[in-house]
């Protein structure tokens, strides 16, 4: 009745009824159905306006239909591009047209593409005048599928084109809180894939991008440039011949005289795309050479700025010709020819070191460019023919006295090393002298260190050179003895620091590290028997260089284990020594004791353990482990000691050999997960023991770490939850009283973290154990420094690194677990203990994920800003570090408490300058953790965060900040006089913004 009905808004409601049933169960039609229902649409077109809404959502259903009859596809698109304007049409029926021309492409193209170029001009209708975001992404990937599939597009090219490029550039801006969330990229780049899909479109497009890129309108020449380099990828001469003279104009200007480094960088990608899709053209043996004629008007307007180093146009003319030099080795070619014989007259020809410094630079962008074709014939390369001059010009600026030249030569001189039989046998003597003369006598640092960089990037590529000639040079320098007469002894150990760093540096090959090695161990030997003031230093100097060998050989399996083989066992034999001769009270070896140089010595051990494989891990511990435990000492070199090796046993007398529980740390607890360890479970008792009675607190945490780092990565099971069972049987007495409450309370902290990180069952009962300990007014300060430790990343143990079993996400688990609790404990506690709790939560806050904490803010927010009224400073920094980043993230949650913020932040901006905060303890804090170690003047911390906060405020609405403006800057003219300068940079920086 109704789709008979005289009346169009019932007749529209019938159709709309069975349109709806039809998107239903299009998929059960049969195919006598589809085409009865085909014809009954195709007739309802001709219809009243008001049903065809209605009657397009049917054709819809039935251009998914499967069982189409042939030659309906054709029938419904020529019915609506004839009987429908679909322009007039509301947004949602204009997609429905869209989406059944996009069915049926995807499932009649054969039949669409009989209709020739009738389909295109149709579509070109339908889509001509479309403003709505959501429909053009639609229709520009229908002009993709026609161009890519190969479509007829007859004499129809040109209006393709118009009825597209029309929206070129993309002028859009989505409407606040849009549902849709389409960007304005998204529709630059979907046109940019439709205007650039067919060289047929050049002869158009071409112009239209010349025209927009010499407009005033910066998102236009941008848009333009970007995608005038995609259409390069599929261009050939034919298609540029005619506009290069233009587009090398446009260019041109827009390089030498913009000032925006986002269009020089697409203008330089756009001149390399052009130089690219010259070079592909092949060419006919009539045709015009495009590309020699397009690079001659690149030289001729850009070679002779190569001779102004001080004029403003010499970087944008460099710049021009590398773009283009680096498009293909026939471009390189070309304009090297012509370039790299001016820029070495050019450089002898001017003496200043700052228009030399020019000079090399931009001779060094075309030696790097020279490394992307590798190595080249010799009647092929210009540089090869250029050598002399090359290297005699970088050598000169290696002995320049300008700093920043050198850097620039020693750079020059990286990338000559690398392009492959450039030099002479005789040329990199010379370089190995040069870089050993700037690493070790060089006063400079930066000019050092880079020699040194470099050293160790060339030392892969020639490895007889360096360790033949740079090495036996470094062990002499080193060896050299006591500072020469008139040398001053500071000089000397300066060059012997110098001189460990180069060794280091250079170790880049296996074969080098095979005598570096012994170099270093034999000088930390020698070290270690003086009685110099300074041993601990070089001591320490020696281990660091040892770690960054140990570094850069853990890609190596065969370094990596010749390093562990000679390093780790030399290491331990030292300090047994060390630690036996302690008994005797003999000076010698004493200074290898000291904390700072086993913590110097931990990470060695610790890197030269990490990447063994697990044969290789398993057959060096079956050696260290008994070691400790046995006193089996026959692995060690020079292993005649004069008493047994105890390092568990009791007595006063073996006070030193139980520091060494240290190294045992970092070899045991960076083996790999896999790796079996002997008498394990001896071991855990013995440094659960150690831990809580040991009366040296470098001991203590020691053992206490290394026994965490053991039973994070312990099997579940049984003997797991014995041992840690045991542990708890241990510490909860000496929890309780007595004099080793510190120990108890270090080893619940790091037995915690062992079994946070892993998620096991008990974390949390050990973690209400410490959250109860907040409460203690004797450890309840050392318990809330103990949350950084829990969530901060452990240098040594417990982290991946040193295959920790570390679960993702562990600190949002532990946040939601303890965080609350955390809040009420505070609520209920004394005033006396109050800040041990908040203390505790702007710990675990400051390590939290930023956008986990944006979530969670307004239920803290109040909690924060009372942590910045405690009298604690080290609650005060945490609690701002924890604030700034939020300022940025969140301001519209911010600024509802935009007055107690802006109270609180000046307030803490003049806070006294001169109290010095005490050191925290040594056994709980991480040495990663800076807002537990001890600060030279923390108030002078808390000044910068607090005006580091007030700048941040400056990221609120404006309309929330101004009636605070004048406040803030007459309060932040106070800081503008602090003593100390880092404050009254901050305080600038602030001060300026607001």
């Amino acid at each position: 009745f109704c789709l008979e009905n005289t009346d169009p808004r019932t007749r529209g409601r019938g159709i709309q009824l069975l349109s709806q049933v039809l998107l239903q169960c299009y998929s059960l039609l049969q195919e006598k159905e589809v085409l009865h229902l085909v014809l009954f649409y195709e007739s309802r077109l001709q219809d009243h306006h008001l049903v065809i809404p209605s009657v397009l959502q049917g054709l819809r259903a039935l251009s998914m239909c499967k069982v189409l009859s042939p030659g309906l596809a054709v029938s419904v698109l020529k019915a609506i591009f004839q009987e429908v304007h679909v322009q007039s049409l509301m947004q949602l029926d204009r997609h429905t047209v869209y989406s059944i021309i996009t069915n049926f492409m995807s499932t009649r193209e054969e039949e669409l593409k009989g209709l020739g170029a009738d389909f295109t001009f149709g579509f070109i209708q339908v889509m001509d005048g479309e403003k709505d975001p959501r429909n053009l992404l639609v229709a520009f990937q229908i002009v993709r599928d026609l161009i890519a599939k190969d479509y007829a597009l007859g004499p129809f090219v040109e209006e393709l084109f118009e009825v597209t490029s029309c929206y070129f550039p993309v002028d859009f801006t989505p409407p606040p809180n849009d549902p849709h969330g389409i960007q304005r990229e998204d529709l630059i780049l979907s046109l940019r894939a439709v205007l650039a899909s067919t060289p047929q479109f050049a002869e158009f497009l071409l112009p239209l991008l010349i025209e927009k890129l010499d407009s005033e309108l910066q998102s236009a020449k941008l848009d333009s440039l970007q995608t005038l380099t995609a259409c390069c990828a599929i261009y050939g001469q034919k298609e540029l011949q005619e506009f290069l003279p233009s587009l090398w104009s446009s260019l041109r200007r827009e390089v030498f005289q913009t000032a925006s480094e986002k269009i020089e960088t697409e203008c330089l990608a756009a001149l390399h795309a052009l130089s690219a899709c010259l070079s592909r053209s092949v060419l006919s043996s009539d045709s015009e050479d495009l590309l020699d004629s397009f690079l001659s008007s690149i030289l001729q307007d850009c070679r002779h700025h190569l001779c102004e180093p001080d004029m403003k146009l010499v970087w944008p003319s460099a710049k021009l010709l590398q773009a283009a030099a680096g498009a293909s080795l026939r471009t390189y070619h070309r304009i090297t020819c012509s370039v790299l014989p001016l820029l070495l007259e050019q450089y002898t020809k001017h003496t200043q070191s700052s228009q030399r410094r020019t000079i090399l630079e931009m001779l060094l962008g075309f030696l790097e460019l020279q490394q992307k074709w590798g190595h080249v014939e010799e009647d092929e390369s210009i540089l090869l023919s250029l050598q002399a001059p090359v290297c005699s010009v970088v050598f000169s600026a290696l002995t320049d006295p300008s700093v920043q030249l050198q850097l620039v030569g020693i750079k020059a001189l990286t990338v000559l090393g690398s392009l492959q039989g450039f030099l002479s046998s005789s040329d990199l003597d010379l370089i190995v002298d040069h870089l050993i003369r700037l690493a070790l006598h060089e006063e400079d640092s930066q000019s050092s260190e880079a020699a040194m960089e470099a050293a160790g990037s060339l030392a892969p590529t020639y490895p007889k050179v360096f360790s033949g000639r740079m090495v036996p040079r470094l062990e002499e320098e080193l060896q050299s003895g006591r500072a020469g007469k008139g040398e001053s002894y500071h000089n000397h150990h300066f060059l012997q620091q110098r001189c460990l760093q180069a060794l280091a540096a250079v170790s880049t090959h296996t074969s080098i590290v095979r005598e570096t090695v012994p170099v270093l161990l034999q000088h930390l030997q020698k070290v270690q028997k003086g009685t110099e003031a300074r041993n601990t230093q070089d001591m320490v100097s020696v281990c660091q260089s040892l770690h960054r060998v140990a570094l850069q050989c853990q890609q190596d399996a065969e370094g990596c284990w010749y390093f562990h083989q000679t390093v780790v066992p030399c290491l331990l034999a030292m300090a047994v020594q060390a630690a036996m001769q302690e008994s005797t009270h003999t000076l010698l070896g004493k200074v290898l004791l000291e904390e700072e140089v086993l913590a110097a010595m931990i990470p060695v051990i610790s890197a030269a353990t990490t990447h063994l494989s697990p044969e290789l891990a398993a057959q060096s511990v079956s050696h260290v482990v008994p070691l400790f435990l046995d006193g089996e000492v026959s692995f060690l070199p020079q292993n005649n000691f004069p008493c047994s090796f105890q390092p568990f046993g009791d007595g006063e007398c073996l006070e030193a050999q139980r520091r060494l529980v240290a190294l045992l740390m970092a070899f045991v607890c960076s083996l790999p997960r896999d790796v079996a360890i002997p008498q394990q479970e001896w071991l855990l008792r013995e440094l659960l023991a150690l831990s809580c009675s040991c009366n040296c607190p470098f001991t203590a945490t020691t053992a206490a770490k290394c026994f965490a780092g053991l039973v994070n990565k312990h099997p579940a099971g049984q003997q797991l939850d014995e041992i840690l069972q045991l542990a708890v049987n241990r510490m909860e007495p000496g929890l309780a009283e007595g004099p080793r409450r510190m120990q108890a309370l270090t080893l619940l902290l790091w037995v915690t973290k062992a079994l946070v990180l892993r998620y096991h069952p008990l974390s949390s009962c050990l973690t209400d154990k410490l959250l109860g300990l907040l409460g203690d007014t004797e450890l309840g300060p050392a318990a809330a420094d103990g949350f950084s430790l829990l969530m901060a990343e452990s240098s040594d143990v417990l982290h991946k690194g040193c295959h920790a079993d570390v679960r993702i996400m562990f600190r949002q688990r532990f946040f939601t677990d303890n965080v609350p609790k955390l809040v009420q404990g505070f609520h209920g506690a004394g005033p006396d203990v109050k800040a041990n709790y908040l203390k505790g939560l702007s710990h675990v806050l400051n390590h939290l994920p930023k956008p986990v904490l944006v979530t969670e803010l307004p239920t803290l927010l109040s909690l924060l800003l009372e942590a910045l009224s405690c009298s604690d400073r080290v609650v005060q920094l945490s609690t701002l570090s924890c604030l700034h980043p939020l300022l940025l993230e969140a301001p519209q949650i911010m600024s509802l408490h935009v007055d107690t913020l802006v109270t609180k932040f000046l307030n803490l901006t003049s806070s006294p300058t001169m109290v010095r905060a005490p050191p925290p303890s040594s056994m709980l804090c991480p040495s990663s953790c800076p807002l537990c170690c001890p600060h030279p003047c923390l108030f002078q911390a808390v000044r910068i965060a607090a005006l580091r906060c007030a700048h941040a405020l400056t990221s609120l609405p404006v309309t929330v900040l101004l009636p605070y403006k004048g406040r803030v800057i007459r309060a932040l003219a106070k800081p503008l006089d602090d003593k100390k300068r880092l404050v009254r940079k901050e305080a600038v920086a602030a001060r300026g913004e607001w």
